[in-house]
């Protein structure tokens, strides 16, 4: 399952709303408010209390993987936005790859077994679901600019992937696919 990351601030980061660290410091390159708001949410998505199992569609991720930060606090907020989910699952947040490291990351994901969790930066997405092989029906060629509430799933099937986005109505203004 890849997510992308949390809200963020526009462009320039120096226009309210601000991007703010989980310790509430300014920081350009953090999740928005709402960035947080998702990140706490997604935990009931994956993770809901009682047992109960996720969504439709969706399954606990045994294993986190985000895009690991960049030297000079850059690039926070595929990993805030799955820390709290992280935490609550008892999983080490794995951030062993970077942008850029997305056909590294594409053939340890093919190779895993069990559920997993990916939250990533949405222009570097679709170098990953390259990198997975055959995939039908064929994921759109890149993550909508305008949406941080889809998770798009990958079912192992034969020797390829089963696509399918999944919708994750969490926040006011989150909507179908």
């Amino acid at each position: 399952m890849i997510i992308r990351h949390g809200e963020k601030p526009d462009e320039d980061g120096d226009h309210a709303p601000y991007g703010v660290t989980e310790d509430g410091k300014h920081n350009s390159h953090a999740l928005l408010v709402r960035g947080w708001q998702r990140a706490g949410a997604l935990v009931g998505l994956f993770a809901p209390d009682g047992g109960t199992e996720p969504r439709a569609g969706l399954r606990r991720p045994t294993a986190v993987y985000a895009a690991a930060p960049h030297p000079g606090e850059k690039g926070l907020r595929p990993s805030e936005t799955v820390t709290p989910l992280a935490a609550k699952l008892g999983v080490r947040l794995n951030l062993s790859y970077r942008t850029d490291d997305e056909a590294k990351l594409a053939r340890e994901l093919a190779a895993r077994k069990g559920a997993t969790l990916v939250s990533w930066e949405h222009h570097r997405i679709s170098d990953i679901v390259h990198g997975l092989g055959q995939v039908r029906p064929a994921p759109p060629a890149k993550w909508p600019d305008d949406r941080f509430d889809l998770v798009w799933v990958f079912t192992r099937e034969g020797s390829g992937w089963r696509f399918a986005q999944v919708p994750q109505l969490l926040l006011a203004g989150d909507r179908a696919p």
